[in-house]
């Protein structure tokens, strides 16, 4: 059932990125204001599978400024089922990574909380389930706002994350 669950939503943020991708549209120069972006994850590969992981799944917000600067609210399943949230008020976007128009890569710092006994050994520096939390992404804008992206989970997966804008 958790393989059927996790290959439907996979489906259905392959289709929505095909889709948005077909009527791509030219990106503005520069955004006016801040943006306003959902964030979904319906999948997370670890580096090192154990019988102890259950699916992970992601919903957020995240806002960015004309200037590039991030900062949001992610709500999650952690690796081991736990409810968990991580809120960055520091981050930054550097669009056009490596001269690739609509390539940019993204770093997020911020309060991580959910990792709790007898797990709470699993992230660094943590102290009753709260702990510093960074995370470095790779993302690729297929039309205004729309983006796919590979959030790198420190030492032990890697998240692939669908973002949408809201108006």
């Amino acid at each position: 059932m958790k393989n059927k669950f996790r290959l439907v939503c996979t489906l259905i943020v392959a289709q929505m990125s095909l889709a948005c991708w077909a009527q791509q549209d030219n990106l503005p120069a520069a955004a006016d204001s801040n943006t306003l972006r959902f964030q979904f994850s319906p999948f997370t590969l670890h580096y090192s599978p154990s019988d102890d992981h259950k699916p992970v799944w992601m919903v957020g917000l995240e806002r960015e400024t004309p200037q590039g600067k991030l900062d949001g609210f992610t709500y999650f399943s952690n690796s081991f089922g736990q409810p968990s949230a991580f809120i960055y008020p520091w981050g930054q976007n550097y669009r056009d990574f490596l001269g690739v128009n609509r390539l940019s890569w993204k770093w997020t710092a911020g309060l991580l909380y959910g990792y709790k006994e007898p797990y709470e050994n699993k992230v660094p520096l943590n102290y009753k389930g709260f702990s510093p939390g960074a995370i470095l992404a790779v993302a690729y804008e297929f039309k205004s706002g729309w983006s796919a992206q590979l959030d790198m989970l420190g030492t032990s997966a890697l998240m692939f994350q669908f973002n949408m804008p809201i108006k």
